[in-house]
């Protein structure tokens, strides 16, 4: 009931109608796995540099589908965002405007679900830029790689200490390790964490 509420006046909110296809019921086995690359790790203050998405259908992830960008920051990089993902001022010189950006990301993401690794920072960092465009936030269900593998794990550990780092995950799921670090390969190494994940029987849930 409440998020009905809630998307009851998100819809009031929308500055342009044609985005009201975010609130359709989302497909059932379809998902978006995103991952954004920052100047630094305060939403308020910092800007997206690069985002990779990919599309997930029916336990696949569709690799002829996906989304890689790359935005010229107003705000300077950080540097120890550089030493995280070696994106530097001089290799974002031809990245593209924000505003095109976002607007072809929401294109790209309709109203499925989203799923990401601590998804809540990259959320608040897209929102940002959403909410100045059409006047609402993103209304998409979330789905937290790092909550489920918790839920998963607690099962055989209940008393211990569950390590949630990125690189732990994938060698307890046995995900192959991806190239460098960037958004796209992230965005993917995510996609496969989560598939190995949400076929687990007590896990459906979430999905």
């Amino acid at each position: 009931m409440y998020s009905l509420i809630k998307n009851h006046f998100s819809k009031r909110k929308l500055k342009d109608k044609k985005y009201l296809y975010l609130f359709d019921k989302p497909k059932q086995d379809e998902y978006v796995c995103f991952d954004c690359e920052t100047t630094g790790l305060n939403p308020k203050i910092d800007d997206i540099i690069s985002i990779g998405a990919v599309i997930i259908k029916d336990n696949t992830i569709v690799s002829s589908k996906k989304f890689v960008r790359f935005i010229k920051p107003k705000t300077k990089l950080q540097e120890d965002s550089i030493k995280i993902h070696y994106i530097r001022e001089c290799d974002l010189e031809n990245a593209e405007n924000i505003d095109k950006v976002i607007e072809e990301f929401l294109e790209f993401i309709g109203n499925r679900k989203l799923v990401g690794y601590f998804l809540e920072f990259d959320i608040a960092m897209v929102n940002k830029y959403i909410k100045d465009k059409i006047g609402i936030k993103l209304p998409n269900k979330t789905l937290e790689v790092s909550a489920i593998y918790y839920d998963w794990k607690i099962e055989t550990i209940p008393q211990g200490h569950i390590d949630l780092r990125f690189d732990t995950i994938m060698k307890e799921l046995q995900i192959p390790i991806m190239g460098k670090h960037d958004a796209y390969n992230d965005a993917m190494m995510t996609a496969m964490m989560f598939l190995k994940l949400k076929n687990q029987a007590k896990m459906k849930r979430h999905t």
